[in-house]
Parts: structure tokens; sequence; C-alpha cells
């Protein structure tokens, strides 16, 4: 028999098995970790980069203040909902009566607590947890109104009714409003779950016998029940000021209803509230809840009847009948806030006598009328593409196909001009490889420039270099690598053989700070599964010097760093201090101002972040991008905006002080387009004074119909009349609003100021007489902003004194008539005449319209539209030249000179090129022509844009006489070729009556790059 001590071991089975439970347990946790990890891992990379790029665009206190703020918010109303609903719940426990009745329900709630046993605190605390979280959440989506509240300014004016400053309508009253409202909703889940656990406790009891509810759960639900109450007064009280937004009245804001009506009701239903919560108190020590109910029950009446019904009977018994007297101290109150919130108060008005104009009114104004901007960016973008794209992979004006109009100095003289940058198209790569997409073609080159006031001698623009050996306008730094609607992202400094591709081999790769270096594989690694690219990490091309660009949106970026301000739809790129750099007008608005009439926002552009709803806008900043490296700006240019103000406050390095604007930079701020919409669609009826003129509108405008760009014919609008306008509508409360007819859109223009004379670049937009149905088009005045910086935002309307001349819609109806022949003739040869800007020149005492006819070809499938000719209106007189100037003599009978030859036609009218016969052959004329192509390839290649558009165009004319010589006749003469830029005179375009030869796009031989 062996000893005890020599045999084995037993092995501790319940030792092992809590070993080899715990076992399981790491491994389940290790798993499930690896498994939040692998479906959190696209938003954890997504965290780590957005730092990354706040990091890179120094903006990381713009981050982390926005982060803090949501997470405070949700930690602070999750904390506060927990608390209190922990407290609720563990005094509803401490109320659980010692002895509880036998019953069914006791023996179904018993088995209840035979579960919960000892863990009634954990339960507690995971329902509150549970509750709180979804309660308090939420709350992180609000911290602009945190932000705005905590840093409240003054606005230092106070609203007519409850004599209290705009800022605590704008800054305090929204966060307080979602306060009391989450408070409310709060406390009636609490109570709802005190109420469950004390019926889970035995404190009330369902089945009948015996007493229902105890005494203290009675207490407990009726303190719950008063503080409901009292919250619910402190809604009403913040209720009485948003009165000063209804929209119940002719106007917006608190009208007579609102204050004799809704005002007083709201006042009851406060003290009702007050009283509910008093008498929910003292029915503790009495028996059963009929106070509460009785309270309860007048509250629904008078808020049914009060609240209700009484406000619906004044307003349609004693307002209706007599609205004119009874609104008319309201109506002076929009008025006046109207005028202040989108800031058309201080508008000069001066009066205008159309007189006659004669040949030395026309002389005198001679400025004014060489400055008629004759190329429209709307017609001749394709023209613009097609003459400037230069190489495969670029496209002129990104992906919006958008030109801009600037003013510039050329040749030491002041011009107007249409320009647009030439960036990257991502739909038309050469190489769509990946490498292609974001190693190879990573950025646009240079801007296509012409001024916007002559042509050449085929109505071609005639392009001014801006970048390349003959740059004359200093850009030194012609890459774009961020652009408007620019998506994706580029890798630059990379281990490519060859670079990047550019058109200009002088230009090194980037050397910018532009972007995120990716110096580690962890960063590489974040960026690969971010993307969803695993060449990102794998590819043996990007080093640890390469950075990635992303966020190539202008908008975008803009709205990453200043999230809170409304964007301009219109980018526009600057030549400044040899770079170029994206000016986007950035807006503060708010929905709160009292009083004031919300903004017609109908007809802007859909990308616009005024297409919104507002009664309050400040253009307060401009923001500035640079095109090379994405450095955001943002320039706060008007000081005296209370919101721009707060939100400085919020973020103390976020912007530039305005007296820190370059100046060369400030000459080329616009005023923004959106915004003088929104203001002359108000002015129109806000330019009245009297509440009474202001009922009636007799005397209010619209802003004129838009001028057709083809025939007069359907317009966009929902309702139209036989003429294609459309008729008014009108709400429910019974404003009549303006027709959602097709609106004048403003232009851009060196306008003569008729006051003084001077020479501002300004938008125009021009008003008629208001009617229901738009059948008023006659002129009643134009407005026009100042973009001078010593005149920004000058707003002045010209009111038309006396007769009142046709508006724009009239003239050009009446144009198309009366040149209806010549343009039926043109659309049936497989061209169409397509109208430019129809634009108001005051010359002297009098008004010109003056419009550019452009010739569009259609038989080649190509879109460019040329110059064609120059109608003006004057006096309901119409006339048609060749050129602005032969317009102008004819009309007035002298012999202007205004430096525009007009193209040679031959006896039928008809553009003609008369082939040169003497010792030139064919074959010599097209070798001419191969050398031209030749050198225009070679001018390519070094980047000289200017040598490069004269040698194409030779090369085309030479082509051109050629095949005349060998016609033996004359040929009619046709649009260059779409790959020439043109050169020669300013001025008219030659009349077509031809449509287009099919011709070769010789912008895209040779090695195409995108750059």
């Amino acid at each position: 028999m062996r000893v005890p001590a020599d045999l084995p071991r037993r092995r501790n089975r319940s030792a092992s098995k809590r070993i080899g439970n715990r076992g399981r347990v790491v491994l389940i946790a290790v798993f499930g970790i690896l498994l939040v990890l692998f479906f959190s891992a696209r938003s954890l990379s997504g965290f780590y980069i957005e730092t990354l790029w706040f990091r890179s665009v120094g903006r990381s206190d713009v981050f982390w203040t926005i982060l803090r703020t949501k997470v405070l918010l949700a930690v602070l109303f999750t904390a506060a909902f927990v608390a209190v609903a922990a407290a609720s719940l563990a005094i509803a426990d401490r109320m659980a009566p010692a002895i509880r009745p036998a019953g069914p329900e006791e023996q179904v709630l018993e088995r209840y607590r035979e579960v919960v046993g000892n863990r009634h605190g954990l339960v507690r605390l995971a329902i509150a947890l549970m509750f709180g979280l979804i309660a308090g959440l939420p709350a992180a989506a609000h911290w602009e109104d945190w932000l705005l509240f905590r840093n409240a300014v003054s606005f230092g004016i106070d609203d007519a009714q409850f004599s209290t400053d705009i800022g605590f309508y704008v800054f305090r009253l929204p966060f307080l409003n979602y306060l009391v409202n989450w408070l409310f909703a709060a406390f009636v889940v609490i109570t709802m779950l005190t109420a469950l656990a004390h019926y889970l406790n035995g404190g009330i009891r369902l089945q009948p016998g015996g007493r229902r509810v105890t005494p203290q759960v009675k207490l407990h639900l009726s303190a719950l029940l008063a503080v409901l109450a009292v919250l619910k007064a402190a809604d009403y009280w913040l209720q009485r000021f948003e009165l000063t937004t209804s929209t119940r009245g002719y106007v917006e804001g608190a009208t007579y209803t609102d204050v004799n009506a809704q005002l007083p009701a709201l006042q009851l239903l406060m003290l009702i509230s007050v009283l509910a919560a008093v008498l929910l108190f003292v029915n503790v020590r009495q028996r059963g809840w009929r106070l509460p109910i009785i309270a309860v029950g007048l509250w629904l009446v008078i808020a049914v009847v009060a609240g209700t019904l009484y406000p619906a009977i004044v307003q349609r018994f004693q307002v209706q009948p007599s609205e004119s007297s009874r609104e008319a101290k309201f109506i002076s109150r929009n008025i006046a806030a109207t005028r202040a919130a989108v800031g058309i108060e201080n508008v000069d008005v001066q009066p205008f006598v159309p007189g006659t104009i004669d040949a030395e009114e026309l002389e005198a104004n001679r400025a004014s009328i060489e400055n008629v901007r004759l190329l429209t960016p709307s017609v001749v973008g394709q023209t613009f593409r097609q003459d400037q794209g230069l190489r495969t992979g670029y496209v002129i004006g990104g992906a919006t196909r958008d030109l801009d109009v600037d003013r510039y100095e050329i040749d030491g003289e002041r011009q107007q001009v249409v320009l647009a940058a030439r960036e990257l198209d991502l739909d038309n790569l050469p190489l769509n490889s990946w490498e292609g997409r974001h190693l190879a073609y990573t950025h646009g080159y240079g801007l296509a420039f012409a001024p916007a006031s002559r042509t050449d001698d085929e109505g071609r623009p005639l392009y001014v270099a801006v970048d390349g050996p003959d740059n004359d306008l200093g850009l030194e730094r012609p890459e774009v690598y961020f652009g408007d609607r620019l998506g994706g992202y580029a890798v630059v400094d990379t281990d490519r053989e060859g670079g990047e591709e550019t058109l200009d081999p002088n230009k090194p790769s980037y050397t910018g700070s532009g972007g995120v270096r990716l110096s580690s594989r962890l960063r590489r690694l974040a960026f690969a599964i971010y993307e969803g690219e695993y060449n990102l990490f794998g590819s043996r091309l990007i080093n640890d010097e390469s950075r990635i660009i992303y966020e190539r949106d202008v908008r975008g970026r803009i709205a990453k760093v200043a999230p809170f301000l409304k964007l301009d739809a219109d980018p526009y790129p600057v030549v400044f201090d040899g770079r170029m750099v994206w000016v986007v007008d950035a807006y503060t608005t708010t929905s709160r101002y009292p009083n004031a009439e919300s903004a017609d926002t109908r007809q802007l552009p859909i990308e616009s972040g005024l297409r919104s709803s507002f009664n309050y806008v400040r253009n307060s900043v401009k923001a500035v991008v640079d095109a090379y490296d994405g450095t955001v700006t943002l320039y706060r240019v008007d000081t005296e905006d209370p919101i721009a103000a707060a939100w400085a406050k919020a973020f103390p390095d976020l912007f530039t002080d305005d007296s820190e604007v370059p100046a060369e930079l400030r000459e080329h701020f616009r005023y923004p387009e959106d915004l003088f919409r929104v203001q002359t669609n108000l002015y129109g009826r806000y330019q009245l004074d009297d509440a009474g003129e202001f009922y009636t509108r007799k005397l209010a405008w619209s802003v004129s119909q838009a001028a057709p760009a083809t025939q007069i014919g359907a317009t966009t609008a929902a309702s139209v009349t036989g003429d294609g306008l459309a008729a008014a509508t009108v709400d429910p409360s019974g404003r009549t609003s303006d027709p959602d007819t097709d609106r004048f859109v403003p232009y851009y223009t060196l306008f003569e100021n008729p006051t003084t004379g001077e020479s501002e670049f300004s938008l125009v937009r021009p008003f008629v007489p208001y009617s229901t149905n738009d059948e008023r088009r006659e002129l009643s005045a134009f407005m026009t902003v100042s973009s001078e910086p010593e005149s920004y935002g000058r707003l002045t309307a010209y009111v038309v004194q006396g007769p009142s001349p046709d508006g724009p819609y009239t003239v050009a109806q009446k144009t198309s008539q009366r040149f209806s022949e010549e343009l039926t003739l043109i659309d049936s040869q497989g061209t169409k005449v397509v109208f430019g800007d129809l634009q108001l020149v005051p010359v002297g005492d009098g008004l010109l319209y003056i419009r550019p006819w452009f010739l569009q070809q259609q038989a080649t499938g190509q879109q460019y539209a040329t110059l064609e000719a120059v109608s003006i209106t004057y006096n309901n007189t119409y006339v048609k030249g060749a050129t602005l100037g032969e317009a102008l003599n004819e009309l007035f009978d002298t012999d202007l000179d205004l430096g525009q030859p007009a193209p040679s036609t031959d006896d039928d009218g008809e553009t003609t090129t008369t082939p040169d016969t003497g010792e030139d052959t064919p074959d010599s004329l097209l070798e001419e022509a191969q050398a031209a192509y030749i050198e225009a390839q070679q001018a390519l290649e070094e980047f000289d844009s200017k040598t490069y558009a004269e040698k194409m165009d030779e090369a085309y004319r030479l082509a051109e006489k050629a095949a005349a010589l060998v016609l033996g006749t004359d040929v009619t003469a046709v649009p260059s070729d779409p790959g020439s830029s043109g050169s020669g005179s300013s001025g008219g375009a030659p009349t077509t009556t031809v449509p287009a030869t099919d011709t070769t796009d010789v912008t895209a031989s040779g090695d195409a790059t995108g750059g």
C-alpha cells in the first residue's frame, strides 16, 4: 500500500475551472475589442485625420473648441438627467411601503423584486444612465447656440414691443428655449419613470380596494408635476418674445392680434401654470386629485380658448375688416426693423430724369461707353474653354464652368475683365489610373483672362497672358491645387519619375506647406483606411516627405474652419502678390431679428448659403484661400456686426482684423451678388416710408423681369400668364408676394455715377412698378452698389422722374420683334443668336440700353460663341451695329470713333475674307500655316500663352486663305478655330450667315497633361 504522500496530487478542478473561465473571458473581451476596432476603424481614422487637417491649416483651436463644447454639453445634460432621475428613483425606493397587501398584482411584482434582489441601486443607475444618454447626447448639436449664449454682445438697439436689446433675441433666446423645452421633456420622462418605480415598489396599486396611492407617493409625484407646471410657465414667458417673429399679420413680427390677443393669452396661461403648481402642493393635504385635475382642465380650456380661438377671432373680425388702420403702427415697426436688418436703411436716393442725348454728350461720356461690357460670362464660357483649355486635363472655371468679372489695370488703363481659373478636370484626365489621378495630375494651371469690353475682329476675346514669359499681371505661382468644387485628393512630392505633370517644365514639384505630411506609417495607414485605398499605404512612390492634399474645394475648407458662416455661391479668383487666391464672401445671418421681414431667396443659386430662412444678414467676412497651399484667412471686414463680434469672442484667433487687409487685395473685393439680390428683393417694397402706402403697394416696385437670352418665352415659374409671366401668390395670412417670374440678374460693370461722374465697379439691378400679374414693365428705378474700397457697400437708388421708359423685359421683347427676320434667318442656317447681358448705361441726362449679340455655332456640336453685333435702345428707337461705335453712330448720326474697326462685308452685308491673289499659292500658304502651327506648339511647351495664341491664329488665317485660293471664290468667314485665342483690334463682330465648318481642336494636340 502506497503512502499518501507518494500518490500523485489531485488537480484542483474548481481552480482549473476558474482559470479556464478567465481565459475564455479574456479571449471574448479581446475579440470584442478587435471587433469594435474593426467596425470603428474608419471613424477613428477620420477623427485622427481631422486633427491633422486642422493642425495643417493652423486652426486646431477651432477643432478643439468645438469638440470641447460638444462634449461639455453632452456631459452636462446627461449628468443633469442622470442625477435628477437617479435621485427621484432613490426617493421612490425609500418610499416603498413596508407592508404590501396580498393579491394577484402583488404576486407579479414580487417576482420582479426577486430578480432584482439587492441590486436596486445598480438598476436605478443603469436606467437613469440609459435615458440620460438618450436625452443628453443630442444637446451636443446645439454647440452654436451655447457659444453665442456665452459670448453674447449687445446690438445697441431695443425692439419696439418689449424694449429689450436685440442681442437677447439673437444670442440668449435660442439656447433658453432649448433649455426650457429640454427640461420639460426630461421631467416628463423622469415623472413617468418615477411613477413606474412607485408601482413596482407597491406605492401605486391598480387593483381596486384600499388606498391606490400612498401619501408619500402623492407628495413625490405632486412635486414633480409642480416642476413641470413651473417649466411650462417659463416656456410661456419665453413665447412672449417669440411673437416678434410671428407670421400671423400683414407683415412679420408682433402685429395687432399678437400684441392685443396672443400676448395677454400667454400672460394668462403663465399665471394658470403657476397656479397649477401651487394647487399641486396644496393637494397633498387633500384626498384625491380633484384640485390638480381642476387646474389642468382650466389650463386646457384657457389654452384652447384664449391661446387659439380668441386670437383667431380678433384677427378675423377686428383686424381684417380694417387691416390698414389696425396694423399701421406695426407696419411702421416692420419697415424700420427690416431696413436695419438687411442693411437698406441708408440707401442714397437720387432722382433720374431721362432726357435727350446728343453727340457732345456722347463724347463727354466716352469713358462710360467704352467701359460697356461686351463679354457675357454665361455666354462666352465655352469660348474660353475652347480657346484657353490648352491641354487635356484642364477646364476653365472648374466644375461649375463659371467665369467671373473683376477689374484690373491693363496697359495703364483700369478695365473690367472676364476671368476664370484653369482648374483640374478630374473627369477627363489623360491617365485615369490611381497614379494618374492622385500622383501625376495634381493641379490646374493659371488663369484665362480677357478684357470685358473688347474683342478681336472676329468677335472672340482678346486674351491677356497672366503667366509665363510675358506675364502682364505678375502671377508667379500659377499652380491651382485648390479650386471651386474640386474634389478628391492629391499626393505631391513623391518618388514618381518625372514628378507631377505640369505645363511649365521650369516649375519644380510642390514646394508649399499645404496638406498633411505622410511622415509615418501610421498616418499612411489612417489615410488608407479612411479613403478605402490600399495604395496610400502600399505605394512605393510615396515617401516620408510626401504630402497629401485633400479638402481641395475652397468653400469646403472655409466651411470646416468656420462652420457657423454662410458662404456665397460664387468664389472668384484674384491675382494678388504674385499668387492666385480665391475670395469667398461669407455671411452671418439669423432668423430672430424682432419684427423684421424674412428675405426672399427663391431665385438665389442652389449652392448659396443664403438659400435659407433668415431676416438679418451681414457680409461680415471675406474669406481668402490660397490656390497653391490652401491657406485660409478670414478677414472680418464688418466690425459693426454683433454676430461676427460674438464669434470673434468665441474664437479669438480665428479672424484677421479688417485693418490688416492688403490694399492690393482690397481693390478686388466685390460686393456679393447674392446679398445684393436679397436687398433689392426687399427694397422694392421697403423703399416706402408711409404705412398706408406700404399697405396698398401702389407705389411699390418689383425687381424687373429678366430679359431672356433668346426668345421671349416660358419662364420657370409654376403659374404663368399668357405672355410668359407669372402671377402673384397669396399666403394664408393674406400677404401677396411678388410673382415668381425670373427676375433680372444683377451684373457687375464699371458704372459711371450720373451724380459724381466717377467710374465705380458696381452691381446694377433695375425695378419696375409692382403688379400682381407682372403686367407693369416700365422702368421705375435702378439700384447700384459700389465695390470701390473708398465707397464699398454704398447703395444708391436712381428713381425715374416723369414718364417712365420701357423696362428691360419690354426692351428685350421689342428687340426680338424689330430684328425678327434676321434672327429667323440666322437660326435657320445652323447657328443661333444668344443675347448677352442687357445693360443700363446712363449717358448725360439720357439712358441707353446696350446689349451684345453672340453667334453660337450649332452645326459642329460646338457651343462656343463669338460676338456678332451690338444693339442699342434709346427713346423707343432700336438699332444694331457690328460694333458698339457703329450702332451709336447710326443711332445719333455722328462719327464717334471708339477704336473698334468693323470687319469688311460684301454687298449682301455678309462678312467675307478676301483672298490674297498676289504671289501667294495654296502650297506656300499651307507651308506657312504649318510653320506657324509648329511655332505655336513650341510656345505651348515653353508656356508662352501669348505667342501660342498669336501663332495659332496666324496658322488658321493662312489655312483659310489657302482654301479660298483653291476654291477660287470668296469664302464666308467662320469663327476662328476653337484652339485659337484670336488677336487684333477691339470692337465689333462680323455678321456670320453660314455655319462653321468642323475644325480640328488644335489645343488638344501634342502631349497633353493635366497638372
